[in-house]
């Protein structure tokens, strides 16, 4: 599942229904009855969480799958007094809300990937992803991981955004595409500008993929629509985008907005041009549609890009979401991060 599902926690009765949509939304990924249990306790665990520390707060669910792994990814986000003492609040069995599962301890040693970012009276930001095997067999080809938040606009219960990714050691390829205006004819835009993506995502050519999405998307609404293309092995990062799509690159020396054309796929368009940029070790990649705020920044937020991407684009959707539109928030960097 590309999109996201946010639902949220307002007060305790609403526990149970976070608990009931992952389940619903895992139904399909052949889950064992372990695995369906480790998650029924971390969503039952973070919402109760929420609740108890925060007063409310907002859950997102994704459902995962590469390599022929499937997975299932939990955000926990609010914006409460944050978490005092990490260390201690992540200890097994250490519980000041008497929450089912003993605390967070439980939430780490029940998932397969867990990060956490918090600050004092700006509130925490926790992930946790629950895979149907080991970790280090998920993806291990993929150079890049990633963390993505594509949400529907307040009242929609379709995303008129898509995106989309393809790795392997030669090629990281990413997509962002948002149907102009909202609900299933701007979905039906952005999904089309994504078929021809995962058609034609090897060839390491983006221009050639948004002149194909133009000429698929003719018969829709149209797109604003980037690519982004990494070469991992000369560490560069080739960039096409029509539309309005905010795409920056950054680092320790700073940021940099890639350049995008103007216009829409599907409508007008003109001659395209490809950017080149140096792709380094240390550099995150955030792709967005206008759903986020266009001053966001991490500068407020110190550590936090060296955090699991997932995690990043938790805190960009929580803190920066206009809250008035269609929202994705795509971020990537190498798997192998530094030490925060």
């Amino acid at each position: 599942m590309k999109k996201s599902t946010a639902l949220e926690i307002t007060d305790a009765t609403l526990v149970g229904e976070a608990r009931r949509t992952a389940a619903a939304l895992t139904q399909s990924l052949g889950f064992n009855d372990e695995i369906r249990g480790r998650i029924a306790l971390i969503v039952t665990e973070l919402a109760t969480n929420l609740i108890k520390h925060a007063g409310t707060g907002e859950m997102v669910f994704r459902t995962l799958g590469e390599g022929g792994a499937a997975g299932f990814e939990i955000l926990s986000l609010d914006r409460g007094p944050g978490i005092g003492n990490v260390a201690q609040s992540l200890a097994d069995g250490y519980s000041t809300a008497g929450t089912p599962g003993n605390g967070l301890g439980a939430v780490v040693r029940l998932s397969s990937t867990f990060d956490i970012y918090t600050q004092p009276e700006a509130g925490a930001a926790i992930l946790s992803r629950i895979w149907d095997r080991p970790s280090p067999f998920v993806h291990p080809g993929a150079p890049l991981e990633i963390g993505v938040v594509c949400v529907p606009k307040p009242g929609e219960t379709e995303c008129g955004d898509s995106w989309s990714s393809s790795q392997s050691p030669q090629r990281c390829s990413f997509i962002v595409a948002d149907g102009l205006g909202h609900g299933p004819v701007a979905a039906e835009a952005s999904r089309e500008a994504v078929r021809v993506f995962d058609a034609l995502a090897e060839q390491f050519d983006p221009r050639r993929i948004l002149e194909a999405a133009h000429s698929a998307l003719r018969s829709t609404r149209g797109s604003v629509v980037s690519v982004a293309q990494i070469s991992p092995e000369d560490g560069t990062l080739h960039y096409v985008g029509v539309g309005n799509i905010s795409s920056t690159l950054l680092s320790p020396e700073g940021s940099r907005s890639l350049v995008s054309h103007n216009g829409t796929v599907g409508q007008t368009m003109r001659t395209l041009n490809e950017f080149t940029y140096p792709w380094p070790r240390e550099t995150l990649l955030v792709m967005a549609s206008d759903g986020l705020q266009s001053h966001w920044t991490l500068d407020k937020y110190p550590g936090l890009a060296f955090r699991h991407p997932a995690l990043i684009a938790g805190v960009l959707y929580r803190d920066f979401n206009r809250r008035r539109d269609d929202i994705t928030v795509l971020v990537a960097r190498w798997k192998e991060r530094a030490a925060s």
